[in-house]
């Protein structure tokens, strides 16, 4: 699965936009209020890319997937209804979307631990993020990869499961 995660450039639009539109279309059919509301759109990710937010996962140099990814940028998850493990600087991700030709063959894992890796990187050890109370793929992928879950965040006035993992600067403990 050898796979590159590089930021997005804004010619990168359409192909991410047709990737988070299947995705929208998929949280409905599973009868998901997630992402119904025109929450994620094309300006959104204009955003993202603007601020060097947006990153893709790539696969022999296609488009396989996104997500935002950004440090210490997430205002609402100031007001968790729980508790966070740190209280130090953090990466928070959002928005990650996979490929449908490419969805249920690891490459969602894939691109959060090169999540991981960027917060390495970035010398940071907290990772946090939020799905829907009933994106069960997504907190599958929470559990598999060791993220607690920490209590509840409102995001755009909608509930959401709030995970957090801390990781270790080798690597060793991305799998369970």
């Amino acid at each position: 699965m050898s796979c590159d995660f590089i930021p997005a450039e804004k010619r990168d639009i359409p192909v991410i936009w047709e990737i988070l539109r299947a995705a929208i279309k998929r949280r409905k059919a599973d009868g998901s209020n997630q992402w119904q509301d025109g929450y994620p759109n094309p300006s959104i990710l204009e955003a993202d890319i603007s601020r060097k937010h947006g990153f893709i996962l790539t696969k022999d140099s296609q488009i396989i997937g996104y997500a935002a990814v950004m440090m210490n940028d997430e205002p609402q998850y100031a007001n968790i209804d729980g508790a966070w493990i740190t209280k130090g600087d953090f990466i928070a991700f959002h928005r990650v979307a996979i490929a449908t030709d490419f969805l249920g063959k690891g490459y969602a894992q894939q691109l959060i631990l090169f999540i991981h890796d960027y917060a390495r990187k970035m010398n940071i050890s907290s990772i946090k993020a939020d799905t829907n109370f009933d994106n069960t793929a997504m907190m599958g992928i929470f559990d598999k990869l060791g993220y607690s879950y920490c209590g509840g965040v409102l995001i755009n006035g909608s509930p959401r499961r709030a995970y957090e993992k801390v990781i270790a600067a080798n690597g060793e403990d991305d799998l369970h």
